[in-house]
Parts: structure tokens; sequence; C-alpha cells
């Protein structure tokens, strides 16, 4: 009796280890991102609405990402989305879900809480599976690959209802970022229509 008592508790452990692992990979891999100056990464979208690739500067939850067709701009509180080929500013106030699906590094405020994570291995890199606890995520699961050695997120895949998305994410930096650069400036594009939304 007392040998399976062990070995069930061993299992256990070794579970916890399992999943304790994966939350500190994720942990490491926000480190990375997370720094007091700010980041710059190249990305490439790609998802049932078509694909898009751009560069990206995040400083902890703001973030400001360029592509072909739009810039988006994230405070922290409000988003400004320019769309070049009308000339239209959106502003908006998203939730995490609509902000997972156009930065990929908002994982890193999403994990710690109402996800179970599980983690893998494949060749350099650590791959951390979460799935949401409950029905009224949106997000219902996200692949995130890490690499071992630097711990820089190279692709985030999430499912957002029935649909995938995948981010594809290169040339990690550090770099000085000003705050304002997390604001739409109006100064910028004088002829913009600003559409409220809020």
């Amino acid at each position: 009796m007392k040998k399976i008592c062990f070995l069930i508790a061993a299992a256990l452990m070794s579970v916890a280890t399992y999943a304790q692992t994966a939350k500190s990979v994720l942990d490491k891999a926000a480190s990375t991102i997370t720094v007091k100056d700010g980041v710059k990464a190249n990305f490439k979208m790609t998802g049932s609405q078509g694909n898009t690739s751009g560069t990206i500067y995040v400083k902890g939850k703001k973030f400001h990402a360029t592509t072909p067709v739009a810039t988006i701009w994230f405070d922290g509180k409000t988003q400004w989305t320019y769309m070049k080929n009308n000339d239209e500013v959106n502003i908006s106030t998203p939730t995490e879900a609509q902000l997972q699906a156009i930065n990929p590094y908002n994982f890193i405020n999403l994990y710690k809480n109402g996800y179970t994570s599980t983690l893998n291995k494949s060749g350099k890199d650590y791959i951390v599976h979460l799935t949401a606890n409950s029905k009224d995520k949106k997000i219902k699961e996200l692949f995130i690959t890490v690499d071992k050695t630097s711990y820089h997120p190279t692709q985030v895949k999430l499912l957002q209802g029935n649909k995938w998305i995948i981010f594809d994410i290169t040339n990690l930096k550090k770099e000085n970022i000003a705050d304002s650069q997390f604001r739409f400036n109006s100064k910028d594009f004088p002829n913009a229509e600003v559409i409220d939304l809020r």
C-alpha cells in the first residue's frame, strides 16, 4: 500500500513539475519581451482572412504595429487603427482576445490565468500548449514556440472561434521606445477621417 501511495505521489509531482516547467518557459519568454525600454521584432501573420507581415514595437502592454495596409497604436487602453487605403483612423477599446489577434506578444498577459499549460520539445525549441479552462474564453488554444537558448518566442499560433491565426516572429531585439510611439498623432495624418468606436 505504501508503495502504491508513493507511486501516485511521484506521478502527481512529475505532472506538477511538467506544468511548472511550461509556466517557467513562458515566464522566461515574457521576460525577454517585457524589458523596460521595449523591444522591436518583425512578424508574418497567416490566417483565414489573409496573410500580412510587418514590424511590431512592444513596451509592457503597449504596442505599435505597421503592415502594408494598416498601422496600429495601443497605449495600454486605447487603440488607434489607421487604414491606408481609405485614409481612416478607427479608435477603440479592444478586448484581450482582440489584442491577441493583432499583437503576437499579448500571450504574456494571458497565460497566468484561465489556461492549462503543457510543455513539449521539438529540436531547438520548446512548444507550450495553452488550453482555456472555460468556454467563455475567446481564445480557446495557443501554441507558443520558444527558442531554447534565447527564450525568444518565435511563433504564436492561436485558435479564435474555429479559426487559427499564426504569427511567425523574427529579429527580436531591445530598443529604446518613447511612450509617444504608442499613441496616434493626428498631426502625422492631417487628412485622415477619425471614427471613434468607443
